[in-house]
């Protein structure tokens, strides 16, 4: 039987100035190794790209890397948001680059990815968000890799007249938008965005295209309760999201957001129990779990959990 956690204290949580717990032995990873890592590493260099894998300090960048996966990064590497967990920088960013979604293309088809995930920064600065350099870049995957399956991250838009809309009928596979955390914590950790406003974003896309799959991802540690957690779930699943991802929260620096605590193999094992007897066709749920982490073999998971699903 696991022992039971520390109490919490929230606010103490979210001060800059307290130092995170040390992490847990179940939390580290190996440092990235040369061989194919290098390889991604100098293709992303040559063609100008960015991602998020590098620069939100993803703890899996060497095990995905060496498998040759990684996520893209579009509409630069500068954020106009300040997101109290996000090692992402902010500040005023350049203007969207031309030939950005036809070096990500080139880049899927060099690497020959079955399937790609592409995320970016938010671009509150744009008309539509950002939503056109998506739709671009979706559209060049297709056309220079007809076979692989495309993956999208995305901001909310700030609700942005057809921003939505623009991405969803490029036709991607996966319509990905994170809710991050619970609403409670909203102002302090993710204080640029609303709750309700990202879940009707989910909600939207599904009734744009059904047959489409939505995911969306939290982070725990940072001061959450467990039934808070279990009524995002509920309202994920009343916006008929398909697949939910759950992970460690790990802080990026001392100026961010710091770790409340960090939960145990056996917690997330029992979110994911959780997830999938409320509905959900797949949940992923582990201490290094993040969005696109394993996202290839996720995706032919999530089609053949439809197939059942469809079948009973």
């Amino acid at each position: 039987m696991s022992k039971k956690p520390p109490p919490r204290n929230p606010e103490k949580a979210h001060r800059p100035d307290n130092p995170s717990p040390r992490k847990p032995a179940w939390i580290r990873v190996k440092a990235p190794g040369q061989g194919a890592y290098g390889e991604v590493r100098k293709l992303m260099r040559e063609k100008h790209l960015h991602t998020v894998c590098e620069e939100a300090a993803c703890p899996n960048i060497g095990e995905c890397w060496a498998h040759r996966h990684a996520t893209f990064m579009i509409l630069g590497d500068t954020c106009t948001r300040a997101c109290a967990f996000c090692n992402i920088a902010t500040g005023k960013p350049k203007p969207p680059d031309p030939p950005e979604p036809e070096n990500v293309a080139i880049s899927v088809a060099e690497m020959r990815l079955k399937h790609v995930v592409v995320t970016s920064v938010d671009r509150d600065d744009l008309e539509d968000g950002g939503a056109s350099q998506f739709a671009r870049t979706i559209t060049e995957i297709h056309e220079k890799s007809p076979k692989t399956t495309v993956e999208i991250l995305t901001p909310d838009f700030r609700g942005k007249q057809g921003a939505l809309e623009t991405v969803i009928k490029a036709g991607p596979d996966v319509f990905n938008h994170n809710l991050e955390t619970v609403p409670r914590l909203y102002p302090t950790i993710r204080p640029g965005a609303r709750y309700f406003d990202s879940l009707r974003l989910l909600e939207r896309a599904k009734e744009r295209n059904p047959a489409i799959f939505t995911k969306s991802g939290l982070m725990v540690g940072l001061g959450e309760e467990r039934m808070e957690v279990s009524q995002v779930m509920d309202d994920l699943r009343s916006a008929g999201v398909d697949f939910l991802t759950i992970g460690q929260y790990l802080q990026p620096s001392p100026k961010h957001a710091a770790v409340d605590r960090f939960w145990t193999p056996e917690e997330f094992e029992g979110l994911k129990t959780i997830g999938l007897s409320k509905g959900f066709l797949l949940v992923a749920s582990t201490p290094l779990t993040r969005s696109s982490y394993h996202a290839d073999k996720d995706f032919t998971a999530l089609r053949e959990a439809r197939r059942a699903h469809l079948a009973s």
